[in-house]
């Protein structure tokens, strides 16, 4: 690409509205605030991140809430003036709920258990209280309004299984990875449970 290939896109980009600054031959500088199209949303979309990270900051663990309010505040800050204010007069609210019973520390330490793809030593009962030990490989966390379950492979049963959170005595992450990719695990739990891939 040749110095008078760039000036002129440079001209044709300042003819289209950017607000680059500078002179060919001393340098170019694109002023703050220019938005490029893929960073823009329509207000559907933003009532969209607006309602599901409120959801997040409310019902998940104290550090995937902060991270979902962080995660907005760091879209609102790009936004132009217009749509910012929609983010922040949005009448989008989540209402109150019952606390989870999980912990915020478990859950995040369950969060990193499945991202490094580790297997979990749990001592859990079921539904009639009968107490168990399982190793499991952690492949998803779903967030109900009044549970978490965790989606594993139980070596026990050699099958996947679903753990309520609530219902685990003790839990251990322990330094083992489980032998396959948890993507490959999702996608085979998907098939088996007939569960629509999101």
């Amino acid at each position: 690409m040749s110095l008078r290939t760039v000036y002129r896109d440079i001209e044709t980009l300042k003819a289209q509205g950017a607000p680059i600054d500078g002179e060919a031959g001393l340098g170019y500088v694109l002023r703050p605030g220019f938005m490029l199209p893929p960073l823009m949303f329509s207000e559907e979309e933003i009532e969209a991140l607006v309602l599901g990270s409120r959801w997040v900051s409310e019902r998940a663990d104290g550090l995937l809430g902060m991270a979902a309010r962080n995660v907005l505040a760091k879209i609102g800050a790009v936004l132009p003036k217009d749509l910012k204010a929609s983010i922040e007069a949005s009448g989008l609210l989540i209402g109150p709920g019952e606390p989870i019973q999980a912990g915020h520390g478990e859950l995040a330490e369950i969060r990193q258990a499945i991202r490094s793809e580790r297997k979990l030593q749990i001592a859990y009962a079921d539904e009639n209280g009968v107490p168990t030990e399982r190793i499991v490989w952690p492949i998803a966390l779903a967030f109900y309004d009044r549970v978490r379950v965790l989606v594993a492979w139980c070596e026990l049963r050699a099958d996947y299984r679903h753990f309520r959170i609530d219902r685990f005595a003790s839990f251990e992450c322990k330094a083992e990875r489980y032998p396959r990719r948890r993507s490959r695990l999702l996608k085979e739990w998907h098939e088996v449970q007939g569960v629509p891939e999101q």
